[in-house]
């Protein structure tokens, strides 16, 4: 005849078998992560002020000011005015909008293209699984400033028919370098879908009479939501990143429209042995470099988190 535990029960039961274990989520860890409580406070300070600024920076980004050519920080021009005597300030918000726009966009369609191809050659295996991922291998190959090139080249003049050289040159480079970013991302949740597919609860899916594509909607996506977070937070500063240094090759965005990347590229430019204007350069490298460092240490908290061997 069964009978409820009383606390003595309970206490002897502790004493016996020992302290009861404790599970940590992976949100309390990353919560416990100063570094990336930190960086995401920073992130959200700067989401906030950039996307937030646009009804205003989006009017006044190329406003030039007769005589204020290469002025430096005052009351009037907090981060001095540009060669054509428009706000750094101005610009710097509206770039960062800008970069930051294109980081996210970017990153959305890397993990798109990386789990669905992941999933894919994992969950089928065999011999769709060893083309799939000798087409990444071919990829990885291939000279990442190559491609980008050849698909700006081929796919901006078309877009130019229907929207503005500027936006036509941001949609080639937000498709560009999200078409480029996701072979890492296929790899890993290759990885993880070989690992998932294996499990009894996946296994009981399938005797239960599921499909494939039900499978691994109900089953194998929601298991990989860590994995894609984390791959996800540390592809926006990387796709920043190809976006600057696309900029100093030349072939980033067009002016006026402007990214961090572009910012300095041309300050780079406007720095010479008379005179050296050091805000044009310190401005949006610092927010760039903020930025980044942010976005690092959200990525690294998130991994560190979602690590199952992470106490």
């Amino acid at each position: 005849m069964s009978r409820a535990f009383s606390v003595a029960d309970t206490a002897q039961l502790t004493d016996a078998v020992g302290a009861p274990a404790t599970t940590t989520t992976p949100w309390k860890r990353f919560l416990r992560n100063p570094s990336a409580i930190g960086g995401l406070i920073v992130l959200g300070f700067m989401l906030a002020l950039c996307f937030g600024s646009m009804p205003w920076t989006l009017e006044s980004h190329n406003d030039q000011v007769l005589n204020r050519h290469h002025e430096s920080p005052s009351a009037d021009y907090w981060f001095g005015t540009d060669a054509l005597g428009r706000s750094l300030a101005v610009r710097t918000l509206y770039g960062g909008t800008t970069s930051l726009l294109l980081g996210i966009c970017a990153a959305g369609i890397s993990v798109i293209i990386g789990v669905a191809w992941g999933t894919v050659a994992a969950y089928v295996g065999g011999r769709v699984d060893n083309v799939m991922m000798r087409i990444v291998d071919v990829f990885y190959s291939l000279p990442y400033i190559l491609l980008v090139m050849l698909f700006t080249l081929a796919v901006r003049p078309i877009l130019a028919d229907y929207v503005s050289i500027q936006w036509a040159t941001f949609i080639v480079l937000v498709l560009a370098i999200g078409g480029v970013s996701w072979l890492t991302m296929a790899r890993v949740i290759r990885g993880q879908v070989l690992s998932l597919r294996e499990q009894p609860f996946v296994e009981a899916a399938r005797a239960s009479g599921l499909r494939w594509h039900q499978i691994i909607a109900r089953h194998i996506l929601p298991n990989l939501v860590g994995p894609m977070m984390v791959y996800a937070t540390l592809t926006v500063p990387q796709a920043i990143l190809q976006e600057s240094f696309l900029s100093f090759l030349g072939i980033g965005v067009q002016d006026p429209q402007a990214t961090w990347g572009s910012l300095a590229a041309r300050a780079i430019e406007s720095i010479n042995t008379v005179r050296i204007d050091w805000w044009i350069v310190f401005f949006p490298c610092a927010a760039l470099a903020l930025t980044l460092l942010s976005l690092n240490f959200v990525g690294d908290g998130l991994r560190d988190a979602f690590d199952p061997k992470s106490k």
